[in-house]
């Protein structure tokens, strides 16, 4: 599909003056591609709020989920905003166009002792210390896979106990480092001379890994130490937040350590807390059930 020179102009905004990921960039494409092949050569400049609703209805009707309508309004409406601001529209046509409602999901976390089974990997197997030590900073400071993947040793301070990544939206954030991990992060630097420039879990060449790469590392590791559960690097940020907001209550602290902007965003580990409560209760309480 063909985007439009102002889709095009819009895209570039992101990627240079947002420093948007690649992984955003393609979204914002795949969604404003579906906007443009629905208009069948009508100008977008044109489109007006009962044409976006007409929109949303269409891929509503291709059976798209809540999600995917929501992601894909916010795509258009990040557009408009941005073409209202450069004057090449009088007027924003996704104002007051909503989406269906998507009912917001739980993430699956592991418990303590899964976790524990899971990083505590025998470290004389081949590259065991290389992976004793990305599965402990995994679970030790809740960080995001890109932010795994682009960490140099420079970025980490073993007398403070404190790691400095590059987050969403190029945002620094400086994050503790538990002392389990960093036993197992000074052991793998020893064995692989790792030096100041050098990506901590480099890739081929020396060259920073992929995504892909640790995804499928990480689903071999949980095998192999018969946690038999979807594992993933985002289970186990799930998991490091679940667990910190469990023993400390304290939503904001969580919200600096994921980095995330909106308070919001980290509040659905409020009802993952919950759910343990009520486990603990129901469990607990002599009066929790009744008797039938």
């Amino acid at each position: 599909m063909t985007l439009t020179p102002d889709i095009g102009d819009f895209l570039a905004f992101l990627a240079v003056e947002r420093q948007s990921s690649a992984h955003t960039l393609d979204a914002y494409r795949r969604d404003l591609a579906a906007l443009v092949a629905w208009a069948q050569g009508c100008d977008l400049l044109s489109l007006r709020g009962e044409d976006l609703r007409a929109f949303i209805a269409s891929e509503h009707r291709r059976k798209l989920s809540p999600k995917s309508l929501q992601r894909r309004l916010s795509a258009c409406r990040s557009l408009y905003r941005w073409l209202l601001k450069q004057g090449r529209i009088a007027a924003d046509p996704c104002a007051g166009v909503r989406a269906p409602k998507a009912a917001r999901a739980l993430p699956q976390v592991l418990d303590v002792d899964e976790a524990v089974q899971l990083v505590e990997l025998p470290t004389d197997a081949p590259l065991g210390l290389r992976d004793r030590a990305l599965l402990e900073l995994f679970y030790s400071s809740g960080l995001r896979l890109s932010e795994v993947c682009g960490l140099r040793w420079r970025d980490l301070d073993f007398d403070q106990g404190l790691v400095s990544v590059l987050g969403k939206g190029s945002k620094q954030r400086i994050v503790p480092v538990g002392s389990h991990a960093r036993s197992a992060l000074q052991a793998w630097q020893q064995a692989s001379r790792g030096e100041s420039a050098y990506f901590v879990f480099p890739g081929r060449a020396g060259k920073q890994i992929s995504a892909r790469a640790i995804q499928l590392r990480i689903k071999q590791l949980a095998l192999r130490q018969g946690v038999y559960k979807r594992i993933h690097p985002h289970l186990l940020r799930h998991s490091f937040a679940s667990h910190v907001l469990e023993s400390s209550g304290d939503l904001r602290g969580v919200q600096e350590l994921l980095g995330h902007a909106d308070i919001s965003t980290t509040q659905i580990y409020t009802h993952l807390d919950f759910q343990h409560l009520a486990k603990v209760y129901d469990a607990a309480h002599p009066r929790a059930k009744r008797k039938r």
